[in-house]
């Protein structure tokens, strides 16, 4: 069994602030636009070294998008900074109808995701992102899982070309992909092969789901993983490849079950290959307030839940 080293905790945050400022340094186009809120989103590097390139529009999420829209039509490529939650609920109606139906070149990089934004509770976390985002024509979802890949894919996304949504959180966690790696839209990585489940997971996840793997070896069972960082879109052939293997496979993600990476698996599955599947993911429920590590073991977002599930699932075959 494939073995991964954690590194270091940090937060990917950072390494999207940490992608950022490179891309100050090496693409002359990248502009930034954040909503009051410069230090939660690791903006500073950029700001700095960049001061001319910088917009700092207030606690006014809607106008942001609206200028980083118009910032496109001179060929610029803005990426705006906020949380999650501001980032896309409180501004659907201007990202539908001012970046995702004119195809506008932003990139909406959207901070303290999911449960783990923690003790600011319920109001500031947001659990159904990533199903507002993907049902939006033309959208890229992405989701990175450490500090390591967030960085790359904040970088690699300045080379896409049309509206992007980049998730990532706020407090630190294992960081085990490659410094100097590749990040390619679309395409899942296979962290490690097995035999008797499949687990796909994203963001947050994805070290969970590696921990599980050990535990599951200890008992016998041979566990695929499989990191989707991009859910939309998604990489159908590595999930329908890996469950002609296991036929039986757990979604892992800091999201509401309804609407996330699972139910766009459960559509593939559905589609090309009925296959047992269980979630691991909120269950239809708004957070509260706590510390990132109680809120994950409260939900059940953790390996212990993935190790569970994996039981379960390969009990239904």
């Amino acid at each position: 069994m494939k073995t991964y080293t954690n590194t270091g905790n940090n937060d990917t945050r950072s390494g999207f602030g940490a992608g950022l400022a490179e891309l100050g340094r090496t693409n002359l186009n990248v502009v930034a636009l954040c909503a009051d809120l410069t230090p939660s989103l690791k903006m500073g590097e950029f700001i700095k070294e960049n001061p001319d390139r910088f917009f700092q529009v207030g606690i006014a999420e809607a106008n942001m998008m609206g200028m980083a829209a118009g910032l496109t039509i001179g060929g610029k490529i803005p990426f705006t900074g906020t949380f999650a939650n501001f980032s896309t609920g409180r501004v659907y109606d201007q990202i539908r109808q001012s970046i995702a139906y004119s195809d506008k070149n932003v990139k909406i990089c959207a901070s303290h995701a999911g449960l783990t934004l923690g003790e600011d509770g319920a109001t500031h976390q947001i659990l159904e992102d990533i199903g507002l985002m993907k049902m939006l024509p033309g959208m890229t979802v992405i989701n990175p899982c450490d500090y390591n890949q967030t960085k790359a894919a904040t970088i690699a996304i300045a080379d896409h070309v049309g509206p992007v949504y980049l998730r990532f959180g706020r407090p630190k966690v294992a960081n085990f992909t490659p410094a100097d790696q590749k990040f390619e839209i679309g395409k899942a990585l296979h962290l490690q092969s097995g035999t008797d489940v499949t687990i796909v997971a994203t963001g947050h996840l994805v070290w969970e789901a590696l921990e599980a793997a050990k535990v599951l070896n200890e008992k016998g069972i041979s566990a695929e993983v499989i990191n989707i960082h991009t859910i939309k879109p998604l990489d159908s052939k590595a999930i329908l490849d890996s469950v002609a293997k296991t036929r039986c496979i757990v979604t892992a993600e800091e999201h509401n079950y309804l609407g996330g990476l699972g139910e766009s698996v459960s559509r593939v599955l559905a589609q090309h290959n009925p296959t047992p599947q269980e979630f691991v993911a909120t269950n239809d429920t708004f957070g509260e307030s706590g510390t990132p590590a109680q809120l994950m073991d409260k939900y059940g977002l953790n390996a212990d839940a993935i190790v569970n599930a994996s039981i379960k699932v390969i009990g239904r075959k």
